[in-house]
């Protein structure tokens, strides 16, 4: 089992270097991108949709008999029990504006339970890779969550979802201010977890995400030491689920905040 999951994990890393490397040929010629709008500030352009097709394709000639549940297009449904879990480019609206904060995720789970995870950022050449009890890394480097016991020892990453109450991530930042904290929001949820991954930030915050934007770097945040709000294996990846992660130190605090927040 391990073997497959070392090799599953190797199969993603590489993978999202190749989706990412497609991904930036679009990015260095956004004059000539399709963009278009699903919802209130949530865009999805031509590039996330080939970059898609590109991994699909991937995915079915290495592990025929898998499923596959992505962003852009229609799931697939597998005969094995892993299922890959895909987001071809997480944080659109910062690449179809040319802003260099956008990754390549994908994630690989078992029964609903993730077990492999890659965030790749093509921009920087950084992907942030482990699996389920192997540890956590960024390029072949271990990391850990943040040590930090106290909010004011670093910045929280924050997201905003159209699937909650607007108002409700206003006054968690409210509170996490009153509380010495500080937020800190790239318009990339998988780039924020792959930071609190790799102690970068001290925590990660949103009251929903899509399993292709959070599967792959909560693993890697519970590999590098640090704890999450664990999703219900049997819906989240239609569903979706909340989010609350953080080093060991911060994370009470931080789910403390979160549901009075959320009103949960």
């Amino acid at each position: 089992m391990t073997h497959d999951l070392d090799a599953r994990m190797q199969f993603a890393i590489d993978l999202a270097r190749r989706a990412g490397e497609l991904g930036l040929k679009y990015f260095h010629d956004l004059d000539s991108l399709t963009i278009e709008s699903k919802g209130h500030q949530d865009l999805v352009s031509q590039a996330d949709r080939e970059v898609e097709l590109f991994i699909r394709a991937a995915i079915a000639k290495d592990y025929p008999q898998d499923g596959i549940v992505g962003e852009e297009h229609a799931s697939v449904a597998g005969a094995t029990g892993y299922v890959w879990v895909i987001d071809p480019i997480d944080g659109t609206a910062n690449f179809v504006r040319g802003i260099p904060a956008w990754c390549v995720v994908i994630a690989c789970a078992r029964d609903g339970e993730t077990v492999v995870g890659v965030i790749h950022e093509p921009s920087t050449g950084e992907t942030f890779h482990g699996r389920l009890g192997g540890g956590a890394f960024v390029n072949g480097k271990t990391i850990k969550t943040s040590a930090a016991t106290s909010l004011e020892e670093g910045s929280v990453g924050t997201g905003f979802s159209n699937r909650a109450e607007a108002g409700h991530v206003a006054v968690l930042i409210r509170m996490l201010l009153a509380d010495g904290g500080v937020f800190f929001r790239n318009a990339s949820g998988a780039l924020m977890l792959a930071y609190v991954a790799s102690g970068r930030l001290l925590g990660y915050v949103e009251q929903h995400m899509n399993a292709w934007d959070c599967l792959a770097g909560m693993l890697l945040i519970e590999e590098a030491g640090g704890t999450v709000v664990t999703p219900d294996p049997k819906t989240v990846l239609q569903d979706g689920t909340l989010v609350i992660s953080g080093g060991k130190g911060v994370f009470s605090k931080l789910r403390e905040l979160s549901w009075e927040a959320f009103k949960l």
